[in-house]
């Protein structure tokens, strides 16, 4: 069965049902849709001509520092109001549910991370999707993530909670985190982390499910198996992709006990920290129930990197409007026009895309 065959799959922005069903067809065939933090349209644009020229379903996301990014710099974007990155999100959310439809593929729109102390952007944005639901039947992204990991468990899943519930009337998936995903991202520093907080246990996980399953069953799960962000060299990170299975067999067993049912792999986890990451480990995880993997440092650099070969193959015709290799009075313009040398950007970041899709098997 292909994706296309879910009943009522469409090309453009898809939520609530459509966007579940997406990711149980991931789940049940064992490919995981990979998520790229985007900043800007270019971006955005990027990960859509991927997704076209593969016939497969992506996923786009915004950070809050990137959400900040796409509304502007120069916007003001104070501690507890974060304006700008609420409407950078919001915006975003708006151009790629205006383009999407014309690549032809299903997307999601989504939101990273979103610690205890920017609670005021995901409130803004959410905000945002009752608006539009209020007006189009649907919200107007297709899932947030609130990553309340730093804080006490308890704490996470209460406050997790009480966001699904709201959330829950606009069938919005909500993914959350338990554990710790050790690095630096959008200004959280986790690098010190201790150690035991980059492994979630099964009971840590399976209480999360005991919390939100009776709201919805529309949540997925960022447990920690070691997982960095950004990319490190082999052998200074020690993946476990395995206990994520550990995590769907201790599941299964509890709820098998407790209400009869048995459900194979009754958890939907998230892989955090995926830039660098071995292809066996992702693998192992995939097989494990990983229906989403988050992707920001390796389309960064590939982004970077197609400006950086672009400037080197073309260096003489950028050193000045005026005179190159063909002579001191020949024009440069066509050389350093922004949508000669952001294309070969996104040229790059396509390419990189497509490589992400290979790795989750999100590919035809």
């Amino acid at each position: 069965m292909s994706f296309w065959d879910i009943p009522g799959m469409k090309a453009g922005v898809v939520t609530g049902d459509l966007a579940w069903s997406l990711l149980q067809h991931a789940k049940e065939h064992k490919y995981a849709i990979p998520a790229f933090n985007c900043t800007s349209s270019s971006t955005i644009n990027s990960v859509l001509e991927a997704g076209k020229e593969l016939n497969r379903p992506v996923m786009i996301q915004f950070s809050e520092g990137g959400s900040a990014f796409v509304a502007g710099k120069a916007l003001p974007n104070e501690k507890g109001k974060l304006q700008a990155s609420i409407l950078g999100a919001v915006a975003g959310a708006h151009f790629a549910r205006a383009v999407a439809p014309a690549y032809g593929i299903p997307v999601l729109v989504h939101s990273d991370h979103c610690a205890k102390k920017l609670l005021p952007w995901f409130d803004g944005m959410l905000e945002a999707d009752e608006a539009f639901f209020k007006e189009h039947g649907e919200p107007l992204f297709s899932s947030h993530m609130l990553d309340l990991s730093e804080e006490p468990d308890e704490e996470n899943i209460e406050i997790c909670a009480k966001y699904l519930k709201r959330m829950a009337p606009m069938k919005m998936i909500l993914e959350m985190e338990i554990g710790i995903t050790g690095g630096v991202e959008d200004g959280v520093d986790n690098s010190g982390a201790a150690k035991e907080k980059l492994y979630s246990t099964p009971e840590d996980v399976f209480n999360v499910y005991k919390g939100l399953n009776p709201i919805s069953h529309m949540f997925t799960i960022a447990a920690a198996f070691g997982n960095v962000h950004g990319v490190y060299k082999a052998g200074n990170v020690v993946l476990k992709p395995e206990i994520l299975q550990e995590m769907q067999d201790y599941a299964r067993e509890q709820i098998k006990a407790s209400t009869g049912k048995d459900i194979e792999r009754p958890l939907n986890f998230v892989f955090h920290g995926g830039s660098g990451s071995e292809k066996h480990h992702i693998t192992t995880a995939l097989n494990a129930g990983v229906v989403k993997m988050n992707v920001d440092t390796d389309t960064q650099w590939a982004y970077w990197e197609g400006l950086l070969k672009f400037y080197k193959n073309k260096e003489g015709y950028l050193q000045g409007q005026i005179g190159n290799p063909e002579g001191e009075d020949k024009p440069n313009k066509s050389y350093y026009d922004p949508r000669k040398w952001i294309r070969e950007c996104e040229v790059a970041m396509v390419k990189r895309v497509k490589e992400s899709c290979t790795d989750l098997s999100n590919t035809n």
